[in-house]
């Protein structure tokens, strides 16, 4: 007799483990399905082990320019790749046991292997203890994702890797040319920068960083540029060669680049086969688990969150998708805002975005008016001389509500907070600026780009 829950979980990464332990929590009786470690690829292969790596690289920066602020430091700054290595599986390994406590600490029934639907209500578990069969009310899918791979020849040559192969790479190669300046690309070009590799990065959109503002790519690129990463935009791969123990990345138009390894760094597919979802008739979005704004599939009782579902590939995405799918499996009515979903890439500096961007929100029909203001102009930053980037409030005429902010800085990933509650509460330009920042601090910029909408910022002339 199969095992009975009233929630089975399949995939244990930041979107299921957290709707198992809020099933849990709820008083469901749980049941979690993982083939591999918990925390999934965020964990293991993904968010955490690379901004283990970007940490230390932004240590490494910061001692090397370090004398702007009169500390001097005797000769030259090295690093112990291989300590920095201990220090990304230290990182993981602390987590993932973080994590397996939580699941074992909240009752979860965890199932090792990997499971598949038979039924809407029963999934099959095929692992290292053989064949086990669970029935459930509910199921939630949550398998995430896999590295994409485009149709490129030559991506099966020798010191052509992916991002999971980046992650622990034995050395740093003397040059790398990274395909895809997304923000797995940038991240890594940014730590293997800071780590001496010479580093080109190829992208075929226009921008880097495609899918955010645009001032935000363009910032970037700039910022790269000064630091010595090459940037290549409006680039097409047309094939990747070996030549002499190097690897040539021939583009089309003729030009080439020789490096040592090649990064395919293109971005993530749903990773939905061997589910069982056709024999369920569960609908499909190429390869995307189709779902409505309550994280219901088209059958019911089974319910798909996180990068299966191909909506915004981002791990607080997927965590808060599994929080409102078990509401819902468990009778409520609760509905998935991606309105004021933020994004933050951490490269040096990093990029933190959340809602439109200046061209979405005029395709959108917005009377748009924008804000930016400098960090060359902010008293916190050029105390810490950490003064590259900006803030950009992107807002309504007619209205005065904001509709996006877009900041680039050293510190992005914790300023844009305050723009994701001002946005959540609906907030206008207005009460941005009502609200009392303290000084001197890097958030004044957010409330000086308020300001800048209505070309009244305090701490940059105006516009004439």
């Amino acid at each position: 007799m199969a095992d009975q829950f009233d929630i089975v979980v399949i995939g244990g990464g930041p979107g299921g483990y957290v709707a198992a332990i809020r099933a849990a929590q709820l008083g469901a009786k749980t049941a979690l399905v993982e083939k591999d470690q918990l925390g999934g690829t965020c964990l293991n292969v993904g968010c955490i082990p690379s901004k283990a790596l970007l940490s230390s690289a932004e240590r490494l920066h910061e001692l090397r320019s370090s004398d702007q602020l009169g500390i001097r430091v005797q000769g030259e700054v090295t690093f112990d790749w291989a300590a920095v290595m201990n220090h990304k599986e230290r990182t993981i390994r602390q987590l993932r046991g973080g994590v397996e406590l939580l699941v074992k600490s909240n009752g979860i029934a965890l199932f090792r292997g990997t499971g598949s639907l038979i039924t809407p209500g029963r999934v099959r578990v095929e692992g290292v203890d053989g064949v086990q069969e669970l029935e459930a009310k509910n199921v939630i899918l949550a398998t995430g994702s896999v590295e994409a791979r485009p149709p490129i020849p030559g991506l099966d040559l020798p010191g052509v890797i992916g991002s999971t192969q980046a992650l622990s790479i034995e050395a740093v190669p003397p040059s790398i040319v990274v395909i895809g300046g997304g923000a797995v690309g940038c991240e890594f070009a940014s730590v293997f920068h800071h780590f001496g590799a010479h580093v080109t990065i190829v992208e075929m959109m226009e921008n880097l960083l495609p899918l955010e503002d645009a001032d935000l790519g363009n910032g970037l690129a700039r910022s790269f540029g000064r630091q010595g990463i090459a940037v290549k935009t409006s680039a097409k791969v047309d094939r990747i060669t070996g030549q002499d123990g190097a690897l040539r990345v021939e583009l089309a138009g003729g030009e080439a680049i020789e490096a040592a390894k090649v990064l395919v760094a293109i971005g993530r597919t749903p990773y939905t086969e061997g589910l069982g979802l056709e024999r369920v008739g569960v609908e499909m979005d190429r390869r995307a688990v189709k779902v409505d704004d309550h994280m219901r599939t088209n059958v019911p009782g089974v319910w798909a969150i996180g990068d299966a579902t191909g909506k915004f590939p981002l791990a607080h995405v997927a965590s808060m998708q599994g929080e409102v799918a078990v509401e819902n499996a468990l009778g409520g009515d609760v509905t998935m805002d991606y309105s004021t979903v933020p994004s933050v890439v951490y490269t040096i500096p990093q990029t933190a975005a959340v809602g439109l961007s200046e061209a979405k929100a005029r395709a959108a029909g917005h009377d748009v008016r924008v804000g930016v203001f400098p960090f060359q102009a902010s008293g916190r930053a050029i105390a810490a001389r950490d003064t590259e980037g900006f803030v950009k409030v992107v807002a309504d005429g007619k209205w005065s509500r904001i509709l996006g902010v877009h900041v680039l800085h050293s510190r992005a990933g914790d300023v844009i907070e305050e723009a994701v509650v001002a946005m959540k509460l609906e907030s206008t330009v207005e009460d941005l600026v009502a609200a009392i920042h303290p000084h001197p601090t890097y958030t004044e910029a957010i409330a000086e780009a308020a300001l800048a909408v209505e070309n009244r910022a305090i701490h940059v002339p105006p516009k004439r």
